[in-house]
């Protein structure tokens, strides 16, 4: 695998996981290749210092505007940075990529256009997060009643196109939101809803099948993770009344356990062989379940982190509920150290940055706030835009924030550079 420098330089990169297989790019500082970063949990690479404060005049290093409308967080691999967006009132559907150093928009490839289908207000068409291995983009578009999956070159070519499956919620007419994940040479695809959800593992080169494995009838959002929880390479996945693992190198299930709810949107985070996961229709929970396939519950609450995932640090679990109560739990035990009401609602997953959380609301305002289990410890209060869905993307001590600004007569999104 080749991940290309700012300057061009190539440099190869593999990592080998206990079993053999290539499990992923190596966590890299200048790097956040798919949803939640590096390390797939919301946690960046620690050796950095991005700032904590800024405005609209203050450590912006560039800004520029975002054509149509997305929930695509920033995915940012050497030179680039490449979003998903859509064009509503015309029905398309594509990718975006920008200059790293500039802003400057650098290609715009057309994946699908027509078919929009009726969703929540609060989702898009372009709501998955792009995920790239150094040399091909993946990225998932639902429209015409069926879940696109579509490889790209990272100069904008398409590569291949597939419709990896149905998706035509009927009940819940909420729309599509999971990322597409990278395991070794595979990229995974998950779709949740009630007339038969799946989860299918594609070859990266090709598109073709290499597994597919059913899901329960119901809907939800989540997606799913390759942890390497409990001694072993587990795929996790929340909803449909269930935390549950698969082998990710054939689909078949490992375990599951009845927990959460119905209809999920975090991805699921983990601590030695402890995973966490929380949803919120139709009812709250937030549940810590044994990895090892004893399927034990070891802890639950009735709180409410839906949208958004999850923090773990330091055996200890943060989170902001989706109406902007953060709280930090005991990951051994659920025990609450500690909550402090900031304000919502929320719908974007905060990032870790070595003892710093980050974490956007719906209105555009980042609260910075020390991972520390004694007491809640406030750092700043940010704005930008009054509209913020994406998560941040934080590497090389920059913030890649993607927001909104509705108080003109139009909408308009934009992409900020935020550094020192």
């Amino acid at each position: 695998m080749k991940r290309h420098g700012l300057a061009g330089t190539v440099v190869t990169i593999v990592l080998f996981s206990a079993s053999g297989s290539l499990f992923a790019t190596a966590p890299d500082l200048e790097d956040w290749p798919f949803w939640r970063g590096p390390n797939s949990n919301g946690v960046a690479v620690a050796n950095q210092d991005p700032p904590v404060e800024w405005s609209a005049g203050e450590s912006v290093v560039w800004k520029t505007k975002v054509p149509g409308r997305g929930h695509s967080s920033p995915t940012v691999v050497g030179n680039r940075i490449f979003l998903a967006t859509a064009d509503e009132a015309n029905q398309k559907q594509g990718v975006l990529a920008f200059d790293r150093e500039t802003g400057e928009r650098l290609w715009i490839t057309e994946i699908s256009s027509g078919g929009f289908p009726k969703q929540h207000k609060k989702n898009t068409h372009a709501t998955g997060t792009i995920a790239c291995d150094a040399e091909r983009l993946f990225v998932t578009f639902h429209s015409h009643k069926k879940i696109t999956l579509a490889a790209l070159s990272v100069d904008g070519e398409k590569l291949w196109t597939k419709a990896v499956g149905p998706f035509n919620p009927q009940l819940y007419e909420y729309g599509y939101a999971p990322s597409p994940i990278l395991y070794g040479s595979t990229v995974i695809v998950a779709a949740d809803y009630e007339k038969g959800g799946w989860l299918m593992a594609l070859d990266g080169t090709t598109g073709e099948e290499v597994w597919k494995t059913k899901r329960p009838s119901m809907l939800s959002f989540s997606s799913p993770v390759v942890a390497d929880v409990a001694g072993r390479e587990q795929l996790l996945i929340s909803g449909c009344g269930l935390v549950a693992s698969f082998d990710p190198q054939t689909g078949k299930p490992l375990w599951d356990v009845q927990a959460t709810t119905m209809a999920t949107c975090g991805t699921i985070v983990w601590d030695g062989d402890r995973v966490f996961a929380s949803g919120g229709f139709p009812k709250p929970e937030t549940v810590c379940v044994k990895a090892d396939g004893s399927k034990e519950i070891v802890w639950k609450n009735n709180q409410k982190c839906y949208e958004q995932s999850m923090i773990v640090a330091d055996g200890h679990v943060y989170c902001v509920t989706d109406k902007g109560v953060a709280y930090c739990w005991r990951g051994s035990d659920g025990q609450e150290m500690w909550k402090e009401r900031l304000s919502g609602p929320i719908s974007a997953s905060p990032v870790l940055v070595g003892d710093t959380i980050y974490q956007s609301n719906e209105k555009g305002t980042t609260y910075v706030f020390k991972a520390n289990p004694d007491k809640f410890e406030e750092v700043a209060v940010n704005r930008l835009g009054d509209e913020s869905f994406a998560s941040p993307a934080i590497c090389n001590g920059r913030i890649y924030l993607r927001v909104a600004d509705t108080s003109g007569s139009k909408r308009q999104e934009y992409l900020y550079c935020i550094g020192k």
